[in-house]
């Protein structure tokens, strides 16, 4: 099984990351999909998926918008806590 994302944390940083990132929280209105709350709001992939050829993830902002969703931190930290984000090999 891969690594998770290793400098993952780092790409959010970057400004591709940073756009698509503002249009799917516009998409959800600035709002949690679960709860509605408009405070401290994430963008949420709802799968990862790792490229076999490349032995790495993609890169946050090359999925597609159907696979991310807004979440408090909230729901977030508790959606984390019951499941897991299945990993889709490519």
């Amino acid at each position: 099984m891969p690594d998770k994302h290793g400098s993952y944390g780092a790409l959010l940083f970057d400004r591709r990351w940073k756009d698509k990132r503002s249009s799917i929280l516009i998409r959800d209105n600035n709002k949690c999909v679960i709860c509605g709350f408009a405070e401290g709001l994430q963008v949420h992939h709802r799968q990862y998926l790792y490229v076999t050829a490349l032995k790495k993830f993609k890169s946050p902002w090359d999925y597609s918008d159907k696979t991310l969703i807004t979440l408090c931190n909230s729901c977030h930290q508790r959606g984390h806590s019951k499941f897991k984000v299945p990993i889709i090999y490519i």
